[in-house]
């Protein structure tokens, strides 16, 4: 009876083992499988455009990811509010007032934020915002802003050429896409390079151009309408066009924050 009884103790407790490691397997499984949702904080503050509401509900729409979606302002990133955010979007409408807004102290609290891991999507202004080419740029990605003085250069439809990169990245049928460009700024490469800030891969450039308003004809075609790079432990995502004003493009603001969030 003594060896009957320690073959049912033993049997007892791979019994019970075996039913943790299921029990672990199947919530490490299920975690996995939801997710945890990415949390987004969405600029408000001086500078920010009525586009900015269309980014929001392009986020609200998407089906591929969960988001937590906040609004942050100057004074919340002053106050540390970034360490709970997976990725901060800057939208459009004034660049140089959104830098402005966030000040010097606010600027650097942003690199920070992504120098640490944190995901940045800049959309028109927002992608001014990133570049090292003003005073109040956050200095994310290494790119000068062609023709500034034309910067209100106009608003309208332009066809952008996708990269190899480009085209798998957007999961493009074709290598062209029609989106709706309002004044963004026309991305390039520096004559050199600032050691200290990250080169940015170029996903898509603007095949035709907009130059209303007394801007030149043949600038805007062959810079980059969008970009990324990384910086530090984190990474950085720049629309000069809107996707999120351009019908059937919406999905490509959750693409680029999913990129973000990693």
């Amino acid at each position: 009876m003594k060896p009957k009884s320690v073959s049912i103790l033993s049997l007892s407790c791979r019994t019970i083992s075996v039913r943790i490691i299921l029990t672990f397997l199947i919530l490490f499984t299920s975690s996995v499988c939801l997710g945890e949702p990415i949390s987004v904080a969405v600029f408000d503050g001086n500078g920010v455009g009525k586009s900015c509401a269309n980014l929001i509900s392009a986020l609200n729409e998407s089906k591929a990811s969960d988001f937590k979606l906040s609004r942050i302002t100057t004074a919340d990133i002053l106050a540390g509010k970034l360490t709970s955010v997976d990725v901060l979007i800057h939208s459009g409408g004034s660049g140089s007032k959104q830098g402005n807004d966030l000040g010097d102290k606010g600027r650097t609290k942003v690199r920070e934020f992504v120098n640490q891991g944190g995901g940045y999507l800049g959309v028109c202004a927002g992608a001014y915002l990133a570049t090292n080419d003003y005073t109040w740029s956050l200095h994310l990605i290494d790119a000068k802003v062609l023709d500034r003085k034309h910067w209100a250069r106009g608003t309208g439809t332009v066809q952008l050429d996708l990269s190899p990169a480009g085209q798998s990245f957007f999961q493009a049928m074709d290598s062209t896409l029609n989106i709706y460009y309002g004044q963004g700024p026309l991305l390039v490469r520096r004559e050199w390079d600032d050691p200290k800030i990250p080169n940015y891969e170029s996903l898509a450039i603007y095949a035709t151009e907009i130059a209303k308003n007394g801007a030149p004809v043949g600038i805007m075609k062959g810079t980059s309408a969008a970009v990324r790079c990384e910086f530090g432990q984190g990474r950085v995502f720049c629309f000069s066009a809107h996707p999120e004003l351009t019908d059937g493009l919406h999905h490509l603001i959750p693409k680029a924050v999913q990129w973000l969030a990693k």
